[in-house]
């Protein structure tokens, strides 16, 4: 984690500088610069999400239905994560494989905001940055563009509302979530207001930045430059700074899925049928699993399930991608060993108990290949 951090450090240097310096004849756009996310000052509330199709009125009924099935309580993050080249496993047939994943990606983003941004405006485009060395650049010119999110193409619309950066994300048909950056100078603040349209109302979030630090490592102590003396500081310890570079030569995992409750065996899931699939899963990805281990770097699954008084099943169920490292703490004087979350993904839905546990299964399949997929590209 240490290492992470310092790589994450002078990635943001170097995109700091290159946002200080202002092209020719050009006014200086305060949302230039390095940026860490303040939670204290944000507001992002937790069912953020757009309305589950399985408590969305049926076809015919007068009123749009939705296509998102994952999330927490009511809301949904956009279809269960099913596996590719089929639906997802809450989903209705409205709704394509492509748009639940496209939902799911982008509803977890407004969730689980960036840790730091690292953002270069210039008159023609904004590069905008996270922790993970992931950019995605916006011509603010009204036109329709494409960006890419962990292999999924997503339609952008970026524009410039005076000062401010609108970026529009079209996740499906009827289903829009809207960005929109500006900046504070007193306090010096980037704030980003998010919203998920769904008939031109829906979810709110706000996330507040705060100026982030950008120091440069000292490679010798203030004596090493008087003279007669040779004492210097040892030089900074080199860094992989790749996007992904945390994934790099992963090739072993362990999976660790929590025992299951009464009610979920009631609806039909199994605990060693959940294991032996998910870790299939792994093994035809390539991968070396280890089973029932959480050493090392990990796949952690829990499921909950409730049963409703019309007997459908209903589940949430997450799935974690867990390392260990060493990392320094601001209130520790030694370095401590800590648990990582690299990856997570999560989702909800509802079923007939005799196909829940298909369903659920599907679902975890979904976010597996997500997580294999991210993998294979930072080792690329």
């Amino acid at each position: 984690m240490r290492r992470i951090f310092a790589v994450l450090l002078v990635v943001a240097a170097g995109l700091a500088a290159a946002g200080r310096a202002p092209l020719h004849g050009q006014t200086e756009s305060g949302m230039n610069g390095v940026w860490t996310f303040n939670r204290s000052l944000s507001d992002v509330p937790k069912e953020v999400g757009f309305t589950a199709d399985w408590m969305t009125p049926p076809s015919g009924s007068g009123q749009e239905s939705g296509s998102n099935t994952s999330g927490r309580g009511r809301r949904g993050s956009g279809g269960g994560g099913g596996s590719r080249g089929s639906a997802a496993p809450f989903s209705t047939a409205r709704e394509s494989a492509d748009d639940a994943r496209r939902a799911q990606l982008l509803v977890a983003e407004v969730r689980t905001p960036p840790a730091r941004l690292m953002v270069v405006d210039t008159p023609a485009a904004v590069t905008i940055t996270n922790e993970l060395g992931q950019s995605r650049v916006f011509h603010p010119d009204g036109h329709e563009a494409t960006v890419e999110i962990q292999g999924t193409t997503v339609r952008v619309t970026p524009t410039r509302d005076g000062d401010r950066l609108v970026v529009l994300y079209h996740v499906e048909q009827g289903r829009d979530i809207r960005y929109t950056y500006s900046h504070t100078a007193n306090p010096s603040q980037l704030v980003v207001d998010v919203q998920l349209l769904e008939r031109g109302a829906g979810d709110k979030a706000r996330f507040v930045y705060e100026p982030g630090i950008a120091t440069e490592p000292r490679t010798s102590s203030p004596a090493a430059s008087l003279p007669g003396s040779s004492s210097t500081l040892p030089a900074p310890e080199k860094f992989d700074e790749r996007p992904g570079a945390e994934l790099r030569g992963l090739k072993t995992l362990g999976i660790l899925v929590e025992d299951f409750s009464r009610e979920a065996v009631g609806c039909g899931l199994n605990h060693d049928a959940t294991e032996a699939a998910l870790a299939k899963r792994l093994t035809d990805g390539g991968f070396v699993v280890r089973k029932n281990s959480d050493e090392d770097t990990y796949v952690y699954v829990n499921v909950m399930t409730t049963r409703l008084s019309t007997d459908a099943c209903v589940s949430r169920f997450d799935a974690f991608l867990y390392t260990h490292a060493t990392a320094n703490l601001t209130y520790r004087d030694r370095p401590v060993l800590v648990q990582v979350s690299l990856m997570h993904r999560g989702g909800m839905g509802n079923s007939a108990p005799a196909s829940h546990a298909a369903a659920v299964t599907r679902g975890l399949e979904g976010f597996v290949d997500l997580f294999m997929e991210q993998i294979r590209a930072a080792n690329k």
